[in-house]
């Protein structure tokens, strides 16, 4: 799918977000389209208590998506990639040894697998990330980095007007 229709898509989707999480599950279900994921995820970021909460996501497991509602900080692939502010990602989350994936992710079938920082409109504070994940192998390109990260801006403001902080102009 070409970057601008995604994009167009997932803003379309984004509309409603202020009203509910429902238009967030429906951007997640565009992405998780265009990218073949088998898994997406995007997890609210609460500096003030260090902690991510799940607020959309596709193709969790029931058991994953109750250990993956509320994540600390500096914990598996989402809380390190708010931690450092940058894209934290695994070629394959089944054999992965370094310690980015915590161990119960295996549960999720996903071997590829990347999340992005969501920024806020000031673009330096995160308030968020988005996580998505293959069913085979994959080493993201830099032209799908971008793309991932082209969505994760296109969430931000979103994110932030629903999580009450609002964007000075929206």
């Amino acid at each position: 799918m070409p970057t601008q229709e995604l994009i167009g898509e997932v803003e379309a989707a984004l509309r409603g977000a202020i009203e509910s999480k429902a238009p967030f599950q429906s951007a997640l279900e565009l992405i998780a389209g265009a990218f073949e994921a088998r898994t997406t995820t995007l997890h609210y970021a609460d500096s003030k208590t260090r902690f991510l909460f799940l607020v959309a996501d596709t193709g969790l497991p029931d058991g994953l998506r109750a250990v993956t509602t509320k994540i600390p900080y500096g914990k598996g692939m989402a809380g390190i990639c708010v931690e450092r502010k940058d894209v934290v990602s695994v070629c394959n989350l089944q054999t992965d040894s370094s310690g980015v994936a915590k161990p119960g992710a295996k549960e999720t079938r996903v071997a590829g697998a990347i999340v992005v920082p969501v920024f806020a409109c000031d673009g330096f504070e995160v308030v968020g990330t988005l996580g998505i994940g293959k069913s085979e192998e994959h080493e993201y390109s830099e032209a799908e980095k971008a793309l991932i990260a082209e969505c994760a801006k296109t969430l931000g403001p979103a994110l932030e007007t629903w999580a009450g902080k609002g964007c000075p102009g929206l």
